[in-house]
């Protein structure tokens, strides 16, 4: 049985007492009775807690309980065991001693406490005119790409095209010009009425002539002026595109202009004849439709991810999160004729987290008129509908927005909340700019760095404005996420206060400018006006996480994270571009700052342009820009791995984690993931950059045990460099929806150790008692958490 809340029905009598009381005890039963269906990440309870940390001969804590109350007994001053490097473990995992000791004594007695959840009721100017998706908390239109206005009546267009100029006819290059037919309210490019096949798309040069180069080794250059009209031929002796049968090209019998693919979301196949799911956020949470990368909620949901439940809804689809025990009805006094609003009590464990809504700009129309289906993404989906992950290292930041808005902590009560997320998906900006005309570079001189930043302050301008929470805490209390290659070096001055996730934890120290080599994304010329004199990472409030890794069900099936040591045979060992002295290595001085290439000088194993090898090269020290077959596989032979800079952060901490190498960190003054709360020293090794010619003869001095020591906590602690929780996520959406369980599903579903986002919520755990600007909250509610007043004395 199903119970509807419509405000529209909801006119209180005597008589419907009764039927309020039933619906909450329904609430109730359905709170009881149905389990979890999607991971969980609530914190363990003490007991697993105790079991994880390892052996040891004394009880951290004792709870007892009786019929009346709960006390909880904690030895606060007990130092806990710490090993040499003194680390303390904590829940298999080596944190710093004081961040350790902290956790171990606190965190594992956290106890749920009873939070009211709004759930909104407000309507929608013409209900979005069915061009957009109504947020049901302020009544406020969310529009669909090509549509704006309060009500999303307005049209818009999108153009694909730069203005034309008398050298370029249909407007200077950006990523694609549209030689024919142009989506203008997704500034797509399509074949068009009159094709055989009007909505396949040609992006990029397939519209345009293309000129066979002088040298063979060369590239095909395009002449953006002249547009290929071959494309549109029948003609089998000629390259057609948007005429042609898929049959007959897959058959040969005609020729195909190899320039045309199919890059666009939600087809699939050579010629994108397969029409498939599309890529959005949680895909809808199966409350909408994903429209391209928007998600088009059902009546009674919203959200980015079509998450969010309102009084329309059916409470017996409400999310996990939201699951109450029991519902507060306003009365018909207080609301005359309908429900605006519902309150609903559900109990949760701190720290409590409120993901603001923001408008689309932000994160869905980045998504939906994307001209690569790889952009901004970790995931696709094939001719099946079953998932195909990508390797796009920015997919961290779509695996996290996904984790946050499902897990437990989250809350859509801004009074009651201890962070706030603010969902600006910087990763999809910085691609967007290069290939969106409507995105308008012309005042930041190309740079994608202050154009990204512009979208980080109308953001908090925007939170700012439709918000009470941010001047509560100057956003201390905020998370924002930097994903790009220098993380938040480029966050405007306004929200520097807040924490920032980011892959590159660069203090400055000693690099104290933009380190990439790519120009648009340098941000040296940034003026203090706009960015502040800000680092670009303080230890004291931001946190590194791990990059998004290709999920290898081989590799885990392998077990390679805990190849033993004697079966590691290689000393050192590092693949990737190592600079100009190599074929295709990239040109500029500045790549790496100069790291990878100082290596290679000393240790380089594969011979460069000159034929010449590392002036100390040996035998079981590996430095190459050649990638082998099994390059996870080489990792895992190995004892150490380098993890060294690229353009910024790269991810080679990752892969020597995951594979269970020891990394050797040669990046001065940078943080690396977790380094604030982790103790490295004790899975790890770090060389200065002026030592890089010492590395082997350093590495060489390890004794057995020191490198037996290492190799065992990068076993411990392998799993917080995954985003297992959500893979899961997406595994149980396609097990749900199409009976999918691929061999990654099975494998990742073994794993049960804390992963990214656990450690991510155990860090806010720990910020939350330990922030001293958050002191006074923290004390009002040390009763909620169930904690004794020890708890604080790291506050002081």
């Amino acid at each position: 049985m199903k119970t509807m809340l419509s405000h529209q029905k909801w006119n209180f009598s005597w008589s419907q007492i009764a039927i309020v009381a039933s619906v909450i005890v329904l609430v109730s039963l359905v709170h009881l009775f149905l389990g979890p269906v999607l991971p969980s990440f609530d914190t363990v309870s003490v007991r697993q807690a105790q079991n994880l940390s390892g052996p040891s001969n004394e009880s951290i804590t004792q709870v007892t309980e009786d019929s009346t109350s709960e006390s909880v007994l904690a030895a606060f001053d007990r130092r806990f065991p710490a090993d040499s490097h003194g680390a303390v473990v904590y829940r298999n995992a080596s944190w710093k001693a004081e961040i350790g000791q902290w956790l171990s004594s606190c965190d594992a007695v956290a106890k749920e406490v009873d939070i009211i959840e709004p759930i909104g009721g407000r309507k929608c100017l013409s209900d979005c005119s069915g061009q957009g998706v109504c947020n049901h908390e302020f009544g406020i239109c969310r529009c669909f790409h090509g549509f704006t206005g309060q009500d999303c009546s307005q049209k818009q267009r999108l153009e694909c095209n730069y203005e034309k100029t008398p050298e370029m006819p249909y407007g200077p290059w950006v990523v694609s010009i549209c030689s024919t037919h142009c989506d203008t309210t997704r500034a797509m490019c399509f074949c068009g009425e009159g094709t055989k096949y009007p909505n396949r798309p040609v992006p990029e040069s397939c519209g345009f002539q293309s000129n066979s180069p002088a040298n063979p080794d060369e590239p095909k250059m395009t002449d953006w002026s002249k547009p290929d009209l071959d494309i549109l031929t029948t003609n089998s002796s000629k390259q057609g595109w948007c005429n042609v049968d898929p049959e007959d090209a897959y058959a040969l019998k005609v020729q195909i202009k190899e320039e045309c693919d199919c890059k666009y979301d939600c087809l699939w196949g050579r010629f994108c004849e397969i029409p498939v799911q599309c890529t959005c956020v949680n895909q809808c949470s199966g409350h909408g439709k994903c429209r391209g990368g928007f998600c088009q909620c059902d009546k009674g949901w919203f959200g980015t991810d079509c998450s969010i439940p309102s009084t329309l809804s059916t409470v017996g689809e409400w999310p996990q999160w939201l699951r109450p025990a029991h519902l507060e009805v306003p009365s018909d006094k207080e609301v005359p004729g309908n429900i605006i609003n519902l309150s609903a009590v559900v109990k949760k464990k701190r720290p409590l987290i409120y993901i603001y809504d923001l408008p689309p700009d932000f994160n869905s129309l980045l998504l939906e008129g994307r001209h690569f289906k790889l952009e901004c993404v970790n995931r696709i989906y094939d001719e099946r509908n079953a998932t195909v992950w990508t390797d796009y290292l920015y997919g961290s930041q779509m695996a996290f927005y996904e984790n946050i808005l499902a897990t437990g902590h989250r809350t859509l009560n801004g009074e009651e909340a201890d962070f706030f997320f603010v969902p600006v998906l910087d990763s999809c900006i910085i691609t967007r700019a290069d290939d969106a005309p409507h995105f308008n570079m012309k005042n930041h001189s190309r740079l994608r760095s202050s154009f990204t930043l512009e979208f980080y302050k109308r953001a908090y301008e925007h939170i700012v404005e439709k918000y009470p929470y941010w001047n509560r805490t100057s956003g201390r209390d905020h998370i924002w996420f930097f994903s790009w290659d220098e993380g938040a070096c480029y966050a405007p001055k306004e929200i520097w206060n807040s924490m920032m996730l980011v892959h590159w934890g660069n203090t400055n120290s000693k690099h104290n400018h933009s380190t990439t080599a790519y120009r648009d994304d340098n941000w040296d010329s940034i003026s203090d006006e706009r960015r502040g004199d800000h680092p670009c990472f303080d230890p004291r409030k931001d946190l590194v996480i791990p990059a998004w890794k290709l999920p290898d069900p081989y590799s885990v099936r392998a077990n390679y994270w805990a190849r033993p040591r004697e079966k590691r045979k290689t000393l050192f060992y590092f693949n990737g571009n190592l600079g100009p002295a190599y074929a295709e290595g990239r040109p500029e001085d500045s790549y790496s700052m100069g790291i990878r290439q100082k290596l290679a000088e000393e240790f380089g194993s594969s011979p460069n342009r000159e034929g010449k090898l590392g002036k100390q090269h040996t035998e079981d020290v590996i430095v190459t820009p050649l990638r082998s077959d099994n390059y996870h596989k080489d990792i895992s032979n190995s004892i150490f791995c380098g993890a060294f800079p690229g353009d910024g952060w790269s991810g080679r901490m990752e892969d020597s984690i995951l594979q269970g190498c020891v990394p050797v960190i040669i990046q001065d003054g940078i943080y690396l993931p977790y380094e604030n709360m982790l103790n490295y020293e004790s899975f790890a090794v770090r060389v200065s950059e002026d030592d890089i010619p010492n590395l082997i003869n350093t590495l060489r001095g390890f004794s057995e045990t020191e490198i037996q020591f290492r190799l065992a906590n990068v076993k411990k602690l392998w799993q917080r460099f995954l985003f297992r929780d959500s893979i899961l996520l997406e595994a149980e959406r396609q097990k749900a929806s199409y009976g999918h369980e691929e061999d990654w599903a099975v494998q990742f579903s073994k794993l049960k150790h804390d992963d990214i986002f656990a450690t991510f919520i155990q860090t806010l755990h720990f910020k939350l008692h330990n922030d001293p600007w958050r002191r006074e909250q923290v004390i009002n509610r040390t009763k909620e958490y169930g904690l004794p007043q020890e708890c604080l004395h790291r506050t002081s």
